[in-house]
């Protein structure tokens, strides 16, 4: 029987191997692109099979958590998500690339539900909250990946013995943790519906989570790829914007508790809005080393704790119970992280990338003006 600080350390190394391996992958994706010779339209269009693994995976992942343990399914999720991180490393054709990509989704996909359930079970252990402490681990995970992937192209390290050895360390890992990992029986509901979609008061919610998580999985997406072909840096900083970006909201998540407890929810989403304004236009009207980095560095610290405090305030001011209204936020936040970053690569092929991060500027905009139509006496203090 694990006790509430082993099953916390377990649940966390999850997440950092759902962040490390997703990571891992985004920082060489300009590698792959370069591999298989593919332009930007190819390689949005490839970019898509992900999130279509994902979208179509939800179903089968929600049908199987009702009848095994989520434990279970986070494990076999996560040893298909290292294989298929493995695989990436091997292909030779674009058509290749996209079916291990749909596959890469779909085991995403079971690791990233299951792993969130696991994390729900570990917060009923302590009276204080420590679920977003999850949340900061993957970020921080991104980051060592992405500093890592610097490393790999320094030394000139083929993708797939980066991929490979990052897919044999994680596999192993989460073998040592499993055995702490919490044992939940399967979660059997009387209501099966399984797409929750906002109501109108939930509804900008979930714009403003459309919009800051469009922007995550552009620059998960896009950042190394921007830095390379508008930025032009020494080729040893290529991946350099990348884990700027990740540090900087690595950063932010663990610290942003402190601000909002100063400045308030609704407050810190409006400043939250125009550094990504500001980070997205800096990048692409100054893109040079620095100024691009700094860029960056605003986008990071902008986005960190937009989607958890958007959460928070949804279930403080609706009438719909705590779970149904995250589910409904989130239904709405994850396609801006599943649609938007593959579609850049289709406008960036006729318009430039320089153009599309000057459109992303304006979810930035979004992100401000819809928090500041929310009215703030409806949002319970910190």
């Amino acid at each position: 029987m694990s006790t509430p600080r082993s099953a916390r350390i377990a649940t966390a190394v999850f997440f950092f191997i759902s962040g490390f391996s997703f990571a891992s992958w985004a920082s060489r994706i300009p590698d792959i692109q370069r591999k298989l010779s593919l332009n930007k339209a190819e390689l949005g269009l490839a970019l898509l099979a992900l999130p279509a693994g994902l979208m179509l995976t939800l179903p089968v992942t929600g049908y199987l958590l009702q009848r095994y343990s989520s434990r279970n399914i986070m494990m076999i999720g996560v040893l298909s998500f290292n294989l298929m991180l493995a695989l990436i490393g091997v292909v030779t054709h674009p058509w290749q690339l996209g079916v291990v990509l749909f596959c890469f989704g779909c085991s995403r996909n079971l690791m990233n539900i299951s792993v969130n359930a696991q994390s729900v079970a570990v917060q009923t252990l302590y009276t204080r909250s420590i679920i977003t402490t999850f949340h900061g681990v993957w970020s921080l995970a991104g980051f060592t990946a992405a500093a890592i992937g610097v490393i790999m192209v320094n030394y000139n390290i083929i993708p797939f013995w980066h991929f490979f050895v990052a897919a044999v360390v994680m596999t192993i890992m989460a073998l040592l943790a499993f055995r702490d990992s919490p044992h939940l029986p399967p979660a059997r509901q009387a209501n099966t519906k399984r797409f929750i979609w906002p109501d109108k008061p939930l509804l900008k919610y979930g714009w403003i989570s459309f919009a800051v998580m469009a922007c995550e999985g552009t620059m998960y997406d896009w950042s190394n790829v921007y830095f390379k072909e508008a930025v032009h840096p020494p080729e040893n900083l290529v991946a350099a914007g990348y884990v700027i970006y990740m540090l900087a909201m690595s950063s932010g998540r663990f610290t942003g508790d402190s601000l909002v407890n100063r400045i308030g929810i609704p407050t810190m989403i409006k400043y939250s809005g125009i550094l990504v304004f500001s980070g997205f236009m800096v990048a692409a009207v100054l893109p040079h080393t620095i100024s691009a980095s700094l860029g960056f560095l605003m986008i990071g610290f902008g986005v960190s704790c937009v989607v958890p405090l958007v959460l928070r305030m949804a279930t403080q001011t609706t009438k719909m119970e705590s779970g149904p209204a995250i589910a409904a936020v989130s239904t709405v936040g994850y396609m801006g992280f599943l649609v938007v970053p593959p579609l850049i690569g289709i406008v960036a092929q006729v318009a430039g990338l320089r153009w599309v991060f000057t459109m992303m500027a304006m979810f930035g905009m979004l992100i401000t003006i819809l928090i500041s139509r929310i009215k703030e006496t409806t949002v319970k203090k910190v």
